[in-house]
């Protein structure tokens, strides 16, 4: 961010770096590829409502943030959008512009809406004056520079290590005669010439450019769109440096970048200025949505209402007076929306089974070091911050001993890539990986397995670990009842050559697989310490309950136990429920192979290992809904892996502060999710991670298409599309949760960034009674009674 100026400074300098703040908010963080977890595109607008947020996009990124309308108008003719749903829409939209009524709605959603145009920026004029491609020519030289610069890893040298990034790229720029060559003379003493720091430069540019505080915040943000991932990449340092309380100047930097490239091309084509004059003009107008982005945004509308409709009907009248027995299992999955079919498997296959959902990281907000290794990960949230500590515990001899195999494998890597030794190294050792392409073809490769058993560093007091252990139980409303095996089922993805795998894992385990949180609540809760201090806290647990972690594979569905303190008392228990847990996991299968291309149940186990499949699984493609209430509500139902399912009572919530962590984590780390996806189907040029037949991972951090230019942030084009139509139906999430209303208004009143999500129709929000939908939050209304909600 640029820094706040001194109130000496003139009114159109800190009107100048205002509005280049403001653009800088505008751009979503994207995560690495290490640990990559779903944000939501959109989280610069969420402040305005989805036709503001697309006129504005329209403007600066060239997408529209709705399916086609030929895709509306497909839904109303198979009669899945009814006419009572247009109609909802219609009164809904508060804007003059939509259509007059019912009639001219559906005979407008018939006509074609061309692609929006984002406005040019100097590059692009220049390129239609010149025949050149300056935008491809600034995104190569942007994106073989920043590759170096952002690496973590990969490249075997870095350019300028330690220095600043607009210092560094001026290092670089001045020497890279690319521009040059292309035709841009004098580029190289441009740059040289330019203020050694980012603020004096921006200034310098934005006086060149004749730019003025109105229309320049649109413009700037412009520009960043222009960088692709690289300006997400850096929105996600930022993220990173505030989250500690830092601050960081990458962002900002990289905008200055891109001015210094617009100023450069005007000085060198000054015929442009009247035409220049005329995009600035353009920024400065302000952002309203046309009549029809307002039309396609009541048919997006529409087509979330109807969803809702059908989701409102399969939810079942919850009784709470029903005899409660001991289960014979019982399973707590994450929420994540692939769990719901396996959970409904599981549940089919005795009627003493009951699972329940909770978000994966199981209330442990731990940062782990794996063995081996002294990379943390923080296996949370990353909304949240690390309160704890674990690493894996293994013998120091055997840490040491896979320490030096790691770094014997690095330094092998490095051989075989140095400038070097690279081509003989291809000249000799060659022929012999023929046998290993043979091997990873047909799905033979080595899998590693599971790690030693975590524990924390430090380890916890007594009294901590009652008060934890306490606070986790009621959080996922397992206080009382429990069975003599209670499973606690993180879940991740095993997948081959896959650069997005992080991307398959845990999203509430920050891109990470879910059993060092499972193994470590496991051992909590089977601690003597932690049990002895539990009645205490009104929890009442079985001496003979035992809890046993575990892993679900999304992709092949098996489940991986771990039975870190075997007891012969359960061995039983333990082997029964491997049994239902491999014969829920065949249903599943069934399931989920009609909808993957080409897929069978039985080739989704290859499928894994297969390092040629673009579709392992479908990751959470579908999810539409987030219900937090009793299993009983949703127990009887077949959501279709489509909603996240959150156990909760409210009646056991004294003080709603389970009520207040559900909506303010599990639900806004769904909205990213849901709003990720979404994104990636309706814009993916700006949004989507591109091809995967043609992704070449960059810097360690992301993936360019081909051999360079922007960093592609976002889910590949495979994870939303079968290749014949979307598999991800692109709708805002519906929240429905069981709760009192009053508390649920009160808990958004408290955090206004979360009930500014509902406020502006990023997400829809339900409050059911009894598993009844009794209410609906009317946008910037609150809570609408009765049958109409219902209905809508």
């Amino acid at each position: 961010m640029f820094k706040n100026l001194p109130d000496i400074a003139p009114p159109a300098t800190k009107a100048m770096f205002a509005a280049a703040n403001d653009a800088l908010r505008a751009v979503p963080p994207a995560f690495p590829l290490e640990a990559t977890v779903a944000v939501n595109p959109f989280l610069g607008q969420t402040g305005e409502d989805l036709a503001h947020a697309a006129a504005r996009l329209a403007r600066v990124g060239g997408v529209r943030l709705t399916r086609e309308r030929f895709d509306y108008a497909a839904m109303v003719t198979r009669g899945e959008i009814t006419d009572a749903d247009l109609v909802t829409a219609l009164q809904a939209s508060p804007y003059a512009g939509k259509p007059a009524d019912l009639s001219v709605l559906k005979s407008s959603m018939h006509l074609d809406m061309p692609t929006p145009e984002a406005l040019p920026t100097i590059a692009d004029l220049a390129a239609r004056a010149t025949g050149t491609d300056w935008p491809a020519i600034i995104a190569r030289c942007i994106g073989l520079w920043a590759a170096g610069y952002f690496d973590r890893g990969q490249a075997l040298w870095t350019p300028a290590p330690g220095a600043g990034t607009f210092a560094a790229w001026r290092e670089w720029a001045t020497h890279d005669l690319t521009p040059e060559l292309a035709g841009l003379t004098g580029f190289c003493r441009h740059v040289a010439t330019c203020p050694d720091t980012p603020d004096r430069a921006l200034l310098r540019a934005a006086q060149a450019l004749g730019l003025e505080g109105q229309g320049a915040d649109t413009l700037f943000h412009r520009l960043l769109i222009d960088l692709g991932g690289w300006a997400q990449h850096a929105r996600w340092l930022l993220w990173q440096a505030e989250l500690s309380g830092g601050a960081d100047a990458t962002l900002a930097d990289l905008l200055v970048i891109r001015l210094v490239w617009e100023e450069a091309l005007l000085a060198h084509l000054p015929e442009l200025a009247d035409e220049w004059a005329g995009i600035r003009a353009a920024h400065a107008r302000p952002v309203v949505p046309d009549a029809g982005i307002v039309l396609d945004c009541i048919l997006q509308h529409a087509a979330e209402l109807a969803h809702q409709r059908t989701l409102s009907g399969l939810l079942t009248a919850s009784d709470t007076a029903a005899p409660v027995q001991r289960p014979r299992l019982q399973a707590a999955f994450c929420i994540d929306v692939r769990s719901e079919p396996f959970r409904r498997a599981l549940e089919s296959l005795d009627p003493g089974i009951a699972t329940l959902g909770f978000a994966g990281f199981f209330g442990l907000p731990v940062a782990h070091r794996a063995t081996a290794s002294d990379l943390v990960e923080a296996r949370l949230p990353v909304l949240l911050s690390p309160r704890l500590h674990s690493h894996s515990c293994t013998a120091p001899a055997q840490d040491t001993t896979q320490r030096i195999a790691a770094r014997a494998v690095r330094a092998f890597g490095r051989f075989r890539q140095a400038a070097v030794s690279s081509f003989a190294f291809v000249e000799a050792a060659g022929p012999f990986y023929g046998a290993k392409l043979v091997r990873d073809a047909l799905g033979l490769g080595h899998h590693s397995g599971a790690d030693a058993p975590p524990v924390l560093t430090p380890g916890l007091s007594a009294a901590d670990k009652v008060a934890t252990a306490a606070a986790v139980l009621k959080a996922m409303s397992l206080t009382s009842g429990h069975a003599r095996l209670v499973l606690l089922l993180g879940h991740g993805a095993n997948v081959t050559n896959n650069p997005h795998e992080s991307a398959y894992h845990c999203g509430a385990c920050g891109g990470h697989k879910g059993d060092v949180s499972a193994r470590l609540l496991a051992a909590l809760l089977n601690d003597a310490e932690a049990r002895a201090g539990l009645p205490a806290h009104g929890i009442d647990l079985p001496a003979d309950t035992l809890f046993l972690a575990g892993l679900h594979d999304t992709v092949t569905d098996h489940v991986t136990l771990y039975n870190d303190t075997p007891r012969r008392s359960h061995e039983q228990d333990i082997a029964e429920a491997r049994t239902f847990l491999d014969r829920a996991a065949h249903q599943v299968r069934v399931e989920r192979a009609d909808r993957l291309p080409g897929a069978s149940a039985a080739s989704l186990l290859a499928r894994a290992r297969n390092w040629a499949e673009v579709r392992p699984e479908w990751g959470l493609a579908g999810c539409a809904a987030f219900i937090a209430a009793p299993r009983a509500v949703t127990a009887s139902s077949d959501l279709k892996g489509r909603a996240f399912l959150h156990s909760y009572d409210w009646q056991d919530d004294a003080g709603f502060g389970t009520l207040e962590l559900i909506l303010t984590a599990p639900v806004v780390v769904a909205s990213w999710i849901s709003l990720q996806y979404y994104g990636s189907a309706v814009a993916p040029a700006l949004f989507g991670g591109g091809d995967k037949l043609i992704h070449n991972v960059t810097a360690g951090i992301g993936v360019v298409e081909g051999n360079g230019g922007r960093l592609r942030a976002g889910l590949p084009w495979q994870a939303v599309h079968d290749g014949e139509k979307l598999a991800h139906p692109p709708l805002r999430l519906s929240v429905m949760v069981e709760a009192p209303q009053q508390a649920i208004a009160d808990i958004l009143d408290r955090h206004p960034s979360v009930k500014a999500l509902f406020d502006n129709g990023w997400l829809s929000l339900f409050a059911l009674d009894g598993g009844r939908v009794a209410a609906r939050w009317r946008p910037g209304q609150g809570w609408e009674q009765g049958a109409r909600s219902q209905a809508a």
